[in-house]
């Protein structure tokens, strides 16, 4: 009896579900920003490469 009891409360227990709410919604907002540093990247790349053209082209009088 006292082992199906000790198994009632185990299923009651929701202490531990907060943490995995914490974990999955850590793990999602983790992916999130790693997609959008995959799709921003090749953007970003280019627009460096126009800068960095663009101040070469300035000279530079004393």
């Amino acid at each position: 009896m006292k082992l199906f009891d000790l198994a009632k409360s185990f299923a009651k227990d929701e202490s531990g579900a907060v943490t995995v709410d914490w974990v999955v919604l850590t793990a999602g907002i983790v992916t999130l920003g790693l997609l959008v540093t995959v799709l921003i990247r090749p953007a970003i790349q280019g627009l460096s490469e126009r800068i960095a053209g663009a101040v070469d082209a300035v000279e530079v009088t004393p």
